[in-house]
């Protein structure tokens, strides 16, 4: 950029008064820039308790749902031979005796003889014969890939339900091919006959019931006891041995028996209740913190009649009686009470006692009967204000954006013309300077006039 000298010929700072003439005229664009400050702050608010609404909405999704509200809890005798866990299918107050007799898993088998290179071996080319679980398959080598390495590509590549990789024994020739099978259960064998003009055989890798090269591991099918009823699966993981728990089996001891007993998860039951009045609360002590209380205070969304309506809204919903089967009718009857500042503290006495003494009525109340429950009710209340389509918090969310939009361009006309209107008044003053530089010239030239003929005279 040029350096510039103004006020050369008039003595004035031109570029100071232009700076403050400026100065005078962008005040429009410093008030449209906090309108828009302000309505990023609406729409930071307004997003804060759309974030407030759905994880309320989150977190009363149980108790909308009678198997989901009853949380089954699982206990063991031991926990060295298996785990469990429980869902709402499981049967309550029931108690299984299991003994873990054997565990699943799939076959390995190493090749009987070692190799002192993977990568330059000479398998010879044609075809490696496989048998899985009765199936036959052929998988071709060329001799781009009739290496040690190669060859186990080749395999994995094949995708037969085997996976090939290479150990390394630490011997003279250390280099091994392990086949493993991808099922648990699956018995698996191959014969490399079928290669020709090579160097080197891998040899016969045959089954649990052949004679070469036996598996390092069999196959074999995970085998349990639940109640002296034998149960045998094709993994560790058993869903269906006991109805609605799910048994990792860690460690097999034939005789060692676990009992596994389920029962109602009660005191998650009652914290799943006292999340509705957290979320509650989260809600109300955002909107309340939005509103002018006795002139004082007030956030960025004070006066808004949407947020004030869900408030009165949540607030109705919270003491109309819903009609249900049970013996309550309203959330104060399971220990809600309200404060002054609009919060719910839950009653864990009075909780508990109808959590111990009728849970029925509970799930009554909450989950409902043959209909939604006073849960769900809130649930849906809350989904249609978050809505992402119709939602009253995505009007606001939209006109926000609109208004935003339409004040970023204002201000991007209002700067084009501002950088015409200093172009402009640049040009004038420096036209005035060159005037005043002219003028300065001539009265200069005058004066030497005036002396030369004042000395003549003389």
């Amino acid at each position: 950029m040029a350096i510039q000298f103004s006020g050369l010929a008039t003595g004035l700072d031109t570029g100071s008064i232009i700076d403050q003439l400026m100065a005078v005229e962008e005040l429009p664009i410093a008030r449209l820039q906090a309108d828009k400050t302000w309505l990023n702050n609406r729409l930071a608010a307004f997003t804060e308790l759309n974030s407030r609404l759905t994880s309320f909405a989150d977190s009363i999704k149980s108790l909308g749902d009678s198997d989901s509200l009853l949380k089954r809890s699982v206990k063991q005798s031991s926990e060295s031979y298996l785990t469990a866990s429980v869902s709402s299918e499981a049967l309550t107050g029931t108690s299984y005796q299991v003994e873990v007799v054997s565990l699943a898993q799939a076959q390995k088998s190493v090749s009987a003889g070692g190799f002192t290179s993977k990568d330059s071996a000479d398998f010879g080319t044609g075809t490696l014969s496989f048998m899985v679980d009765g199936t036959s398959h052929s998988v071709d080598i060329t001799s781009e890939d009739n290496s040690l390495e190669g060859i186990m590509n080749a395999i994995n590549e094949a995708d037969i339900g085997i996976s090939a990789a290479i150990i390394n024994d630490g011997s003279a020739s250390p280099y091994r091919l392990m086949l493993v099978g991808d099922n648990v259960g699956q018995s698996f064998s191959m014969d490399d006959s079928g290669l020709t003009g090579g160097t080197e055989s891998l040899g016969a890798y045959e089954d649990e019931t052949g004679t070469v090269n036996p598996p390092i591991q069999a196959s074999a099918q995970a085998h349990i006891r639940v109640d002296t009823l034998d149960i045998y699966a094709n993994s560790n993981t058993l869903t269906e041995a006991i109805p609605g728990v799910t048994l990792d089996l860690l460690q097999a001891k034939a005789g060692e028996t676990t009992n596994v007993s389920i029962n109602l998860d009660k005191a998650s039951i009652k914290a799943n209740i006292e999340n509705f009045a957290k979320g509650y609360n989260e809600v109300v002590s955002f909107i309340t913190g939005q509103s002018v209380i006795n002139e004082e205070g007030g956030g960025v969304l004070s006066g808004d009649s949407g947020i004030n309506s869900i408030k009165r809204h949540l607030q109705s919903m919270l003491t109309q009686p819903f009609s249900n089967s049970g013996v309550f009718k309203t959330l104060s009857q399971l220990g809600f009470e309200t404060q002054k500042d609009g919060t719910l503290v839950v009653n864990d006495e009075i909780l508990g006692k109808a959590v111990d003494e009728n849970l029925d009525s509970v799930v009554s109340l909450l989950a409902g009967d043959n209909e939604n429950g006073l849960a769900t009710q809130f649930q849906d209340y809350l989904e249609s204000m978050t809505s992402s389509t119709d939602g009253m918090l995505k009007g606001r969310k939209d006109s926000i954006d609109s208004n935003i939009n339409r004040i970023d361009g204002r201000i991007e006309i209002m700067e084009m013309r501002l950088d015409q209107r200093r172009s402009t008044l640049e040009a004038q003053f420096s036209a005035m300077e060159s005037l005043v530089s002219s003028l300065n010239s001539q009265g200069s030239f005058l004066t030497q006039q005036m002396e030369s003929i004042a000395n003549l005279r003389k």
